[in-house]
């Protein structure tokens, strides 16, 4: 089955910066919104923030302002540049269409440290 491909995550000091990014074939990434989730250990996986196909954005209240999403659509791709980051924010990062529409993928283990 189709799965996304995160990549990016890893080690960062509270304040610090992470370009997280996905890689999603398959003709639904061109029709559809694209949103990022993450999954606290022992929580269910959550969505963070989405872009739409004419590249709108949203995002939940605990990282707006300091996560940004964005897409490539000629490349099948999608980006979270995350800024200001709090211990908080360590989670496994995925990325999906929304509503869910790809196999979960592997996710990218994000974790903020000091």
């Amino acid at each position: 089955q189709v799965q996304p491909v995160e990549s990016g995550g890893g080690l960062v000091q509270p304040g610090g910066s992470l370009r997280l990014s996905c890689a999603a074939s398959g003709s639904i990434f061109t029709s559809s919104v694209m949103a990022w989730y993450r999954q606290f250990r022992g929580s269910q996986r959550e969505m963070i923030a989405w872009i739409n196909t004419r590249g709108t954005t949203g995002y939940v209240p605990p990282v707006k302002g300091r996560f940004t999403i964005s897409r490539d659509n000629a490349k099948n791709s999608v980006h979270l540049q995350m800024t200001a980051m709090r211990p908080e924010d360590t989670a496994v990062y995925y990325c999906n269409t929304l509503p869910q529409g790809y196999t979960w993928g592997q996710g990218t283990q994000v974790t903020v440290s000091s």
